[in-house]
């Protein structure tokens, strides 16, 4: 059923901080979401602890990226440099991961059942972005959530008369026990972007294990499996064909804001992407959904 804003059985309004979120406790399961960014920080069956990692340092203030959760990455992903030049030449600005994860967006609809939740946002990247960004597009962020887990969308609509090219990513952080304990299963014989070797290519031999910083960007949609001490998790996307698997080791995490020193080692970054020659391009009017199922095995 489709219930009127902030009339809800078991949705409610909450602030975080100096931003504003969605809360949902059900019976089987809670969550939370956050207007800036779209931005999801919790998801748990009931009993279960979190399966997002978040930092103990995240900071909830508008205009500063949420550490941690799944942020929305988009409408490009990574350094603007490093994308193709479709997508390159909309940017005018050197920050990373696009506009989509610090602007506030819209929500548009909540769907309650007995056995599910279904919250809606939206965001129309416009002129407003034009310091940033030149295009016209309409995102819709889906979240579904259910006691074997939840599913992310984020659909684009390009609204301009001209092609649109985007990269993107759902920048999935995931917690862990002991990253040197965890495994990826899944991109066994997968070509990948080794960051850390000046972009080099590379092929994936056997799962993917940790020993320290980790930065690829695999040209693989298979659905994957996170193996760590404490749970196992399955990754299935949607309308992606690009992986990108992330921990920033002991150095780099020195150097991040809002993120402890030594928290490399319990966590891992798998992200859905449209990324490198993953891009997309859509024609006045063209949609392109990505997305991921977060579940167990």
């Amino acid at each position: 059923m489709t219930t009127k804003p902030g009339i809800w059985s078991f949705t409610r309004w909450a602030t975080v901080g100096q931003l504003e979120a969605i809360e949902i406790r059900h019976p089987l399961f809670k969550a939370r979401i956050f207007l800036q960014g779209a931005h999801l920080t919790q998801f748990a069956p009931d009993g279960e602890p979190n399966w997002l990692w978040m930092s103990e340092r995240a900071c909830f203030k508008p205009g500063h990226a949420i550490r941690g959760g799944i942020p929305m990455c988009w409408p490009w992903f990574g350094v603007p440099d490093k994308n193709p030049p479709e997508v390159r030449r909309r940017i005018s600005t050197g920050a990373s991961h696009g506009i989509a994860r610090t602007a506030l967006w819209k929500l548009e609809d909540v769907r309650e059942t007995a056995r599910e939740v279904e919250v809606s946002l939206s965001l129309h990247a416009n002129r407003d972005f034009a310091e940033a960004w030149t295009g016209n597009a309409l995102c819709l962020a889906t979240f579904t959530f259910n006691e074997n887990g939840c599913q992310i969308g984020l659909t684009t609509t390009n609204l301009d008369p001209s092609p649109l090219a985007l990269s993107q990513a759902l920048h999935t952080y995931l917690p862990t026990s002991d990253i040197h304990s965890t495994r990826i299963l899944g991109l066994d014989g997968a070509d990948y972007v080794d960051t850390l070797e000046n972009w080099a290519d590379a092929v994936q031999q056997g799962e993917v294990s940790f020993s320290g910083e980790t930065d690829r960007i695999y040209a693989s949609g298979n659905a994957l499996t996170v193996l760590s001490p404490d749970q196992n998790r399955i990754l299935t996307p949607v309308g992606s064909e690009s992986t990108v698997v992330w921990n920033p080791g002991p150095d780099k995490a020195k150097t991040l804001s809002d993120f402890p020193d030594d928290a490399w080692q319990n966590m891992l970054c798998v992200e859905t992407a449209n990324a490198l020659s993953d891009y997309r391009v859509l024609n006045e009017g063209q949609s392109h959904t990505i997305g991921v199922m977060l579940g167990q095995p």
